[in-house]
């Protein structure tokens, strides 16, 4: 073959490969739309359901992980997440919902259901979760009895999130107050309690908080509530009617005495701002406060902290808690088969509570509290009893404005302006003004 045949070889042999790869990728191409459009397809065929929260930090993370993970499983369902400040998530939910554009799926806290049920912002649930076979049985009592009006379902519970006693370990086992099991080792009742924070005291360092709790905020009206339940007859706030303020008596004196106690002993150090970030640097031995720092302590590498439910001090177990729930704000447009699409995904997510646990809260599924995901989390079974006997606020449609005036004459004890006695005393007023406006 001269050399001229032999160029005009290679020419073709160049073509016809450039020819196959140019058919090759025309045929991957044309099969990857066609992909492309089932995916569309399926995806535009699914159920949407647009689901709002107030979620942020630990709680957003896991929640998200959740959303994705049911659309993963629940193809012809598609859960949009849209997630809002707490700060002034319940006023835009009651404003779409008044103006005809509320989402289709909605967490409530349980404090504030009464608003939302009295005004027919939600729907009944009984019939679609029939429909879905969702058994409430499968739920613990206290907590799912805490959604029930009327004998009508009007959430599905996810969780309780309750006060929780944290511990530094390295400081209760420096003051010898760590039992064989690295348990704190409290004597009974509010003097044991007292005691056991005065040994704190005299072995760390002076700037080291024996116990921290913020001289602001809500976090001392939680703890008066569940030391004031834990009293025998006491735990009322209003009268059977709900017409009249009754928290101005004995009981919710004694324990807010004890509670200003610690303050006026140092037990409690005053001024604190952020008392959560204080035990997260170490340099608080214990913190009362609520299950969802658990997400947060265990990211904290030089912090070896244990915990457990909240202390009894007085005559029975009780504590402060909430719950968050799922509900269906009302919309009149909504489907029947939305609505079922909608109870799928709260039964799921309920059925899924030890992921939610992750971040701390105690599930409200009484076989997810007994399954081994939730009981190979740390510390989480350390407090899953405090569900048990959580002491919900009363179901009153204005109690936030009630608990906000708690909070804001509870913080003059703090700082001296006033007693135990006269900040009853004048919140008593304050709620029976509002009661009658």
């Amino acid at each position: 073959m001269n050399k001229k045949n032999r160029s005009m070889l290679v020419v073709i042999i160049a073509l016809m490969g450039l020819l196959s790869a140019l058919m090759t990728s025309c045929s991957s191409s044309g099969e990857q739309p066609g992909k492309n459009k089932a995916n569309a397809q399926e995806q535009q065929s699914a159920i949407r359901l647009e689901y709002w929260t107030p979620f942020s930090g630990g709680d957003n993370q896991f929640m998200t992980q959740m959303v994705e993970k049911f659309n993963k499983e629940h193809p012809h369902i598609m859960v949009v997440q849209v997630n809002s400040r707490l700060d002034d998530y319940y006023s835009r939910l009651r404003t779409a919902i008044l103006s005809g554009n509320a989402p289709d799926l909605a967490i409530l806290h349980q404090t504030s259901l009464p608003q939302f049920v009295q005004n027919g912002y939600i729907e009944k649930l009984d019939e679609p979760a029939r429909q879905i076979g969702l058994d409430w049985s499968a739920f613990r009592a206290n907590i799912v009895n805490s959604t029930v009006y009327d004998d009508i379902h009007y959430a599905v519970p996810l969780d309780t999130h309750a006060l929780v006693m944290y511990y530094n370990k390295t400081y209760l086992r420096k003051a010898g107050l760590l039992d064989s099991t690295d348990k704190p080792r409290i004597g009974p009742g509010a003097d044991g309690f007292e005691a056991f924070l005065q040994g704190i005291k005299d072995s760390v360092p002076a700037d080291v908080a024996p116990m921290a709790q913020p001289s602001t905020r809500i976090d001392s009206v939680w703890l008066w509530w569940s030391l004031y339940n834990q009293l025998s007859g006491g735990g009322a706030f209003y009268n059977e009617d709900a017409s009249k303020a009754t928290f101005n008596n004995p009981q919710a004196l004694k324990a807010l005495n004890f509670i200003s106690s610690l303050y006026k002993k140092k037990l409690i150090p005053p001024d604190i701002n952020d008392a959560f970030k204080l035990f997260y640097d170490g340099k608080a031995a214990v913190l009362i406060t609520g299950v969802w720092g658990m997400g947060a302590f265990e990211k904290a590498a030089k912090l070896d902290f244990g915990v457990i439910s909240m202390p009894v001090l007085y005559d029975h177990p009780a504590v402060w808690g909430d719950s968050h729930t799922l509900a269906i704000p009302t919309k009149h447009s909504m489907t029947e088969e939305k609505k079922q699409a909608a109870l799928t995904f709260m039964k799921w997510t309920a059925q899924h509570g030890a992921m939610w646990a992750e971040a701390g809260h105690v599930p409200s599924m009484t076989e997810v509290i007994e399954s081994e995901p939730f009981k190979s989390l740390k510390n989480r079974s350390d407090y899953a009893a405090s569900a048990n006997y959580v002491a919900y606020w009363p179901r009153h449609v204005k109690q936030w404005s009630m608990v906000e005036i708690l909070i804001q004459e509870f913080e003059k004890i703090n700082y001296g302006e006033q007693t135990a006695e006269q900040a009853l005393e004048i919140a008593v007023k304050r709620v029976n003004n509002e009661l009658n406006k």
